[in-house]
């Protein structure tokens, strides 16, 4: 398929106007019926992984803008469906998933966004007709190949969903069916498959959420790691005319593992999988904050009513949640000049709760609700979004669409005023928070990522001067961490920071020998230097690892499996990058099947307390699967 066609060189004034665009129908990638068989001669081996000793190298034409017309580059590959990471692999073109979440919006001016992405609606609410699509599916590149961005794996290839995921008009038209804690739905295909023999409250915030290093590791390995299926959430059925709704949005408190829906939130016992509470809203879940406050808030972003074809609905109300009661706190909508603001993102960070869209930043105070800033129509820059957890971190745009300036501010919470401010080269059109403190942004400079990860370099900033401290050097073809820098601003997997030290996910690349299997690794940089420290923690062969979260100043990883084995959850040595298994989930074909179409790219996993609960970010109708689940949960006796 054709890329998406280039930014004008004059864009229009006003953002985000216009009638939406007619969709386009994703199509879904066939499984091969028998897994293919290996070459009697070994095809040429890609270089063996990125170099993990090697300084940063600065790039050319670091932070110049782009000329005006240059087309954006290709979304990144999806893998093809196929029986599970560590299969032989076959070679075969299928349309690819978007990076990251499965949408993104326009920019700012109504165009597409970087690396072939669907549009969303404008600032305005302006949508495609209710329950359609746009994906941007340029053709992939053969699997195996080396180079040209992200590699295919036949792991991630069992994810059919993956496809469908960059078709999801998140605040579009959607449907949600109630998913149910009946005993009756207890007894699936998955359930009962035992092995033989973090925030751990979730207050850290989940993937990518880094925050300064404090206190002691609190996870342990159990006597047996080996796990059982606690429960598993029915997928809710798409109806007549809906190609894909949004049910994004997971916590973690003590007792609670709670889940967003369409137009509900629903709290489950930790263990059980019972239903402790439903919190229905009037309309679907627009964003959600990953930050989860000591007595158990949060904040979500959603519609004032469900949408339809002829009233899409604006992603306009911002309201706190309390997890531990299922109800809500308070909710509250902000306007630039006359018109409601509809907002893109949301976080917490020092006892506020802030919104961020391309009018303009609003904030409240998260305990009573009080306004503590609103956009002003008088401003020639605008905050785009926000990072929250141990500081508020606010993305401000300045400038016109072919001369934008990112401003990093560190912000002071009550007031909005600048602490502190980085302001990044003009070109850098997003940037994503990974971390307040340390503060850390990533950014995909001159869009030379490749990939569409939305990353090419790390700025290490002081928060106190705002000055840079470091640049880091990630190319896309190296490393595996990804941002949707668009809009959620600090939606980050991958990539995890503590320790004054960040670790990221290589790239899966060959083991190395005469076998086909694959690996890859999480590294780290110091965040003083910018240069790697030589710490590796190897997946193993045919595991892919992906660094979740800190406990302490240890990091929480992934270990997505081979098609013959279940995952894994470790913890690695801050200091010496030992890993010790937290975690090793059921191998039965049935639980492994479930497992792996919980990509960590484009799925929620949080880990605490001995439990794992993945859960998908969106539900679809392209499938021929009987039974679909939203979210399935593990746990160690």
């Amino acid at each position: 398929m054709s890329q998406p066609p280039p930014p004008p060189n004059q864009p229009p004034q006003q953002p985000g106007f216009g009638p939406p665009q007619e969709p386009s129908e994703p199509q879904t990638p066939p499984a091969p019926a028998t897994p293919p068989t290996p070459p009697a001669q070994p095809p040429q081996q890609p270089p063996a992984g990125p170099d993990l000793n090697k300084a940063p190298q600065p790039q050319p034409g670091y932070g110049y803008p782009q000329a005006p017309g240059t087309p954006p580059p290709a979304a990144p590959p999806t893998p093809p469906q196929g029986p599970g990471y560590g299969y032989p692999q076959q070679q075969q073109q299928q349309p690819p998933a978007g990076y990251g979440y499965p949408a993104q919006q326009p920019g700012p001016y109504g165009q597409p966004g970087p690396y072939g992405q669907p549009q969303q609606p404008g600032p305005y609410g302006q949508q495609p007709p209710y329950g359609y699509a746009q994906p941007t599916v340029p053709m992939q590149a053969q699997a195996g190949q080396p180079g040209g961005g992200r590699k295919v794996n036949a792991q991630v290839a069992i994810i059919v969903s993956a496809v469908v995921a960059i078709a999801l008009i998140v605040g579009g038209g959607v449907w949600y069916a109630n998913s149910s804690g009946k005993d009756d739905d207890k007894q699936t295909t998955a359930e009962g498959g035992d092995t033989k023999g973090g925030e751990g409250d979730g207050k850290e915030g989940g993937s990518g959420d880094g925050g300064a290093t404090t206190g002691e590791a609190e996870e342990k390995a159990p006597a047996a790691t080996g796990s059982k299926v606690l429960f598993q959430v029915p997928s809710p059925k798409v109806p007549k005319g809906v190609t894909t709704i949004s049910i994004a949005g997971s916590w973690l408190t003590d007792s609670v593992y709670a889940k967003s829906g369409l137009s509900e939130i629903t709290g489950y016992d930790r263990k059980s999988g019972t239903k402790k509470w439903t919190l229905d809203l009037p309309g679907p879940v627009c964003a959600a904050t990953p930050h989860v406050t000591e007595d158990n808030k949060t904040a979500i972003v959603h519609k004032p009513a469900m949408p339809s074809k002829t009233d899409p609905q604006a992603c306009t109300e911002v309201a706190v949640v309390d997890l531990a009661a299922g109800s809500k706190v308070w909710t509250k909508t902000a306007k630039s000049g006359t018109m409601p603001v509809s907002f893109n993102n949301v976080t917490i960070g020092g006892g506020t709760v802030a919104a961020g869209s391309t009018s303009g930043g609003a904030a409240w105070d998260l305990a009573t609700g009080d306004e503590r800033w609103a956009p002003k129509t008088s401003d020639s820059c605008y905050d785009a979004g926000y990072g929250g957890g141990a500081k508020l971190v606010a993305v401000r745009k300045c400038g016109s669409y072919d001369q934008r300036q990112l401003h990093i501010q560190n912000v002071d919470p009550k007031t909005g005023d600048v602490l502190a401010e980085y302001k990044m080269d003009e070109g850098i059109e997003y940037a994503a928070v990974v971390s307040t403190d340390p503060l850390v942004v990533a950014a995909d400079v001159g869009d030379s990522a490749g990939d569409g990860s939305g990353i090419s370099d790390f700025f290490s900033i002081d928060n106190k001067t705002g000055k840079l401290r470091a640049r880091l050097s990630a190319p896309g073809d190296e490393f595996a961490a990804r941002c949707d820098a668009i809009y959620k601003v600090e939606n980050c997997t991958g990539v995890t920071v503590g320790n004054d030290r960040l670790y990221i996910a290589t790239e899966e690349h060959d083991s190395g020998g005469d076998s086909y299997s694959q690996t890859n690794e999480v590294v780290a940089f110091d965040l003083a230097t910018g240069k790697q420290t030589g710490q590796r923690a190897d997946a193993g062969e045919n595991y892919e690892i992906f660094p979740l979260r800190m406990d302490g100043p240890d990091v929480i990883a992934y270990k997505r499996p081979p098609y013959d084995k279940g995952g894994q959850v470790v913890s690695i040595d801050g200091e010496s990058f030992k890993e010790t298994i937290l975690m090793e989930n059921p191998s039965t074909e049935a639980v492994r099947d479930v497992e792996s179409r919980m990509s960590p790219d484009y799925s929620e996993i949080q880990f605490g307390q001995g439990g794992l609960y993945m859960s998908s970010v969106y539900a679809s109708d392209f499938t021929s699967r009987e039974k679909e689940y939203s979210v399935i949960a593990f746990g160690t006796e």
